[in-house]
């Protein structure tokens, strides 16, 4: 058991050292090598989280020979390993859902660069699960930063510079707020372990100085973080970054990326700022306030929407706002039910945005809704996947998304402040109208048959009105197995919901 101490530095190295040695080889080996490293990582995440759900305590890996407080650390208990698996799951199926059409979207010659981009975006993620280090953190944020964007921007097509060059801005933008906070941070406390942290901060809030700088720095954190992951109203970045780039790039970014800044942010709240602290602050409010409104502004911008990517890239803004209401909400039951909507989220975003590209392929390329009437009939998988998909978005039982709803609501009733109960309760119900008008618009719009015309089986000739070519189920096997795992994924978190809630609650008491 001792060794499983080291898999999670293990695991950061590989991806790394897969992107140092994907920049020697062609595409296809770099393919098979980030699969490998991917499927590795998840094997040495999936040990950690063994050991630590047996034992039920944290370890603290010590990097090189200086020890703390001026070494580098580690640190992992349950919920680490257990959200690092789950990366590496989401992004092995969004690699795949989107692998045939990546051949067709970048030039042969840059495939290797793309899995380089995606071996660094993995170590990032791991990085920021698992150090102690802020200024380690601090690193790793702006090595994503740096792969995300080198992931929209690959195809050099159409938008994508543009996106890419407005995401970079914004996100450079968060980093700077964030560096100055660790800065404050360092020279208010002089450590930049974030357990050391925490302990000076507890002195200093129990002495009453520096009240007014610590506010300031808790502010700019969050704030920064909040910018990187698209907090309304911090999201003007975001629906072309994820609607023009490849499909497994806005898979990943919509469910990896912004979720890897947000896990952060919880790591901060627990293990630096400590939860009493962020708790008696006023940003808690503003994060509640910003999440609300995300959620409604989110909701109407997919609405108004008339393609389907940016319909997805919008529905982002509104989950991620679910987000940070269960924080604003200040209590337990509240970032239990906002980590759970971290998986949910990604594994539902992902799912919609690899069916998505399957209805537009058969609809011309076109991902406008009215070239999108019958898609579901032409590629039969993506149709019934995007409908899971929206039917978790909307929170139908047996889904993770009803799951989700139904925690937050738990958590605003359980809440001993009626200024945050009422607006959560009215605001999940309206937010729920809305992501039912704008999913449920788009399923019946690709199961609306063509010309008024019945649904005829590909290849048959009565289906004169057909205006696009259908695919079969046999023509691309490896899209629908991953579109099969995405629907299993998902109803594994609506059913089995109980034990996944124990185990973030369990990771939650050894967090700090």
């Amino acid at each position: 058991m001792e060794i499983i101490r080291n898999f999670p530095c293990l695991s950061i190295l590989l991806a790394m050292f897969s992107a140092i040695i994907s920049s020697a080889l062609k595409g296809k080996g770099a393919r098979w090598l980030n699969t490998f490293v991917i499927i590795v990582v998840g094997a040495l995440s999936a040990a950690a989280l063994y050991m630590t759900m047996t034992t039920g305590e944290s370890y603290v890996y010590v990097m090189g020979h200086v020890p703390a407080p001026f070494g580098n650390e580690i640190r992992f208990g349950s919920l680490e390993p257990g959200v690092a698996l789950f990366f590496c799951v989401i992004m092995l199926l969004s690699l795949n859902g989107g692998r045939k059409k990546l051949l067709l979207e970048i030039d042969p010659g840059k495939e290797n660069l793309y899995y380089i981009m995606v071996d660094l975006l993995l170590s990032s993620l791991l990085a920021l699960v698992y150090t102690n280090d802020l200024f380690t953190a601090y690193v790793f944020v702006e090595i994503n930063t740096i792969a995300a964007c080198g992931l929209i921007m690959i195809t050099e097509r159409g938008r994508t510079i543009e996106a890419a060059a407005r995401y970079m801005i914004m996100s450079l933008l968060g980093s700077g707020l964030f560096l100055i906070g660790i800065c404050l941070l360092y020279d208010m406390t002089g450590h930049l372990l974030m357990s050391y942290i925490r302990v000076s901060i507890e002195d200093i809030v129990a002495s009453g100085m520096y009240h007014a700088p610590l506010l300031v720095t808790i502010a700019l954190i969050v704030v920064g973080l909040a910018i990187k992951s698209a907090l309304f109203p911090f999201h003007a970045w975001l629906p072309d970054a994820y609607g023009y780039s490849t499909v497994s790039s806005a898979a990943m970014l919509s469910s990896l990326v912004s979720k890897g800044y947000i896990f952060l942010l919880i790591k901060l709240i627990y293990r630096v700022i400590g939860f009493d602290t962020f708790l008696n602050s006023r940003i808690i409010n503003v994060l509640f306030v910003f999440g609300l409104a995300g959620m409604i502004m989110g909701s109407i911008s997919a609405i108004r929407e008339n393609d389907i990517r940016r319909m997805i890239s919008f529905s982002s803004v509104a989950q991620i706002g679910y987000i940070y209401m269960g924080f604003g909400l200040g209590t337990s039951a509240g970032m239990v039910a906002s980590i759970f909507h971290i998986l949910s989220h990604a594994a539902t975003k992902s799912l919609l945005f690899v069916s998505g590209v399957g209805l537009t392929d058969v609809s011309g390329g076109h991902k406008e809704f009215v070239e999108l009437t019958g898609s579901g009939y032409r590629n039969v998988a993506a149709g019934i996947a995007f409908m899971v998909g929206s039917l978790s978005m909307v929170g139908i039982p047996a889904f993770s998304g009803f799951i989700s709803k139904l925690l937050f609501a738990q958590a605003a009733v359980q809440h001993n402040q009626f200024a945050k109960l009422l607006p959560t309760l009215i605001v999940l119900a309206v937010s729920t109208v809305l992501n039912t008008i704008y999913f449920m618009k788009t399923v019946i719009r690709i199961y609306t048959p063509t010309g008024g015309t019945s649904y005829v089986a590909p290849g048959n000739a009565r289906h004169e009105d057909q205006k696009y070519a259908s695919v079969s189920i046999k023509e691309n096997p490896l899209y629908v197995i991953t579109l099969l795992c995405f629907i299993i994924l998902n109803i594994i978190l609506g059913m089995c919901s109980q034990p996944i809630t124990d185990w973030i609650t369990q990771g939650l008491s050894v967090f700090a």
